[in-house]
């Protein structure tokens, strides 16, 4: 491989929220910390020089994006997906969240309905929730030790008049299920059919797996393209979270302005400069070393499948179609959330995202973060092992 994936960056005292807040969040100290969704490798070296010249240079005044960006932007999601996002649709904005609260915001009324997918992404029910909206849930279907959607269920709650959005994720996040398009139709449909405004969180959309395909949503029909808001940004394919930079994609003009402004009345106006240069560099310059980290992260997840197939029968991971976390079903140990938060931080010494974060659903899993060095995969199984069989 060009790249290095496998050397162990010490991470530590940088304020990293991974591995800098361990005691803080009560935890003891010396666990792996494996759970919040950022990787463990250095950002590519197109980035990486582009930040020096920015530095070197000195001045980090205000800054906005010119056309260059938005070129740069638009042939990533050409190549990558065969979609054109307009120059018209992009709203930059500092990262998905405040995408997410600005369109609960912008598309529905305190005490309207929002409805998420359970088991998904914490900040789906807290942005909803926390805007005094009423929180619905179409949660999935776990079966066999994969997942659907139960769409008679869908129907019926976006049949309801109260209910006016829905938060999609796709690739979703925890289950890394990469919904095939028949299901993005159906979706579309029936909430053009009832009238939903779909905000479509593709964060994810560059961690496909082998044999998958991701769709952006707007790119499905003319008519769902005006229904809907796909939100995206390089952090998590090329690592630059703490950039704090993201492209919503907005195709139809009113629902555009709607957010716009409510985007201009929380007082963001600017990206920084160096996420503006960072995102630029990586859309630009890095596409070698997110295909080689694509091969990386396969590679992990089919080395935890074989060492949980061949040592712990005792645990399922639920196979993914993509993204870099693993959803991990522990149901067979009989230990409930929070003794088996406790065995795997005290007894294994490791801290995955517990499933309950994730909502109903989540009970008896855990998230486990593969973004990350093959050593440190090895250490972290090895510790779970000698765990299990110690009980």
């Amino acid at each position: 491989m060009a790249f290095d994936f496998d050397t162990v960056i010490d991470r530590r005292n940088t304020n990293s929220l991974k591995f800098d807040f361990i005691e803080e969040r009560g935890h003891p100290a010396g666990v792996m910390p494996l759970w919040l969704a950022d990787m463990d490798f250095q950002a590519p070296p197109a980035v990486i020089e582009t930040l020096h010249k920015v530095a070197e240079h000195g001045i980090f005044g205000y800054t906005d994006p010119k056309a260059d960006y938005f070129d740069a932007a638009r042939d990533w999601f050409v190549e990558r997906h065969g979609f054109e996002p307009k120059r018209e649709w992009f709203l930059i904005m500092p990262g998905i969240v405040f995408a997410l609260a600005s369109c609960i915001n912008a598309f529905t009324k305190p005490g309207e309905g929002v409805l998420i997918q359970p088991p998904v992404y914490l900040p789906f029910t807290l942005m909803v929730k926390q805007n005094n909206r009423q929180l619905v849930e179409n949660p999935l279907c776990y079966k066999n030790g994969s997942y659907s959607i139960d769409f008679e269920d869908l129907e019926l709650k976006l049949a309801d008049p109260n209910v006016k959005l829905m938060i999609l994720c796709n690739p979703h996040n925890p289950i890394g299920k990469v919904w095939d398009k028949a299901s993005l139709m159906r979706i579309g449909e029936l909430c053009v059919k009832h009238g939903v405004v779909v905000i479509s969180d593709e964060i994810h959309c560059d961690f496909i797996f082998p044999g998958h395909k991701h769709y952006v949503f707007s790119a499905l029909s003319e008519e769902i393209a005006q229904n809907c808001v796909v939100c995206t940004a390089p952090s998590k394919t090329f690592n630059i979270a703490g950039m704090q930079m993201s492209s919503i994609f907005v195709p139809n003009p009113q629902l555009y302005k709607k957010l716009s402004d409510v985007v201009s009345a929380t007082g963001y106006g600017h990206p920084t400069i160096c996420g503006l240069a960072a995102a630029k560099a990586a859309y630009s310059n890095g596409a070698a070393w997110l295909d080689e980290l694509l091969v990386y992260l396969k590679a992990n997840a089919d080395y935890v499948r074989s060492f949980v197939c061949e040592r712990l029968p005792e645990v399922h991971v639920v196979e993914p179609d993509g993204t870099f976390l693993l959803w991990v079903d522990f149901s067979a140990l009989a230990l409930n959330e929070e003794e088996l938060k406790s065995f795997l931080l005290n007894k294994a010494g490791l801290w995955l995202d517990e499933g309950t974060k994730f909502g109903r659903g989540g009970e008896c899993f855990m998230r486990l973060n593969i973004g990350c060095p093959r050593s440190i995969l090895e250490e972290a199984l090895v510790k779970l092992e000698a765990a299990i069989r110690s009980r």
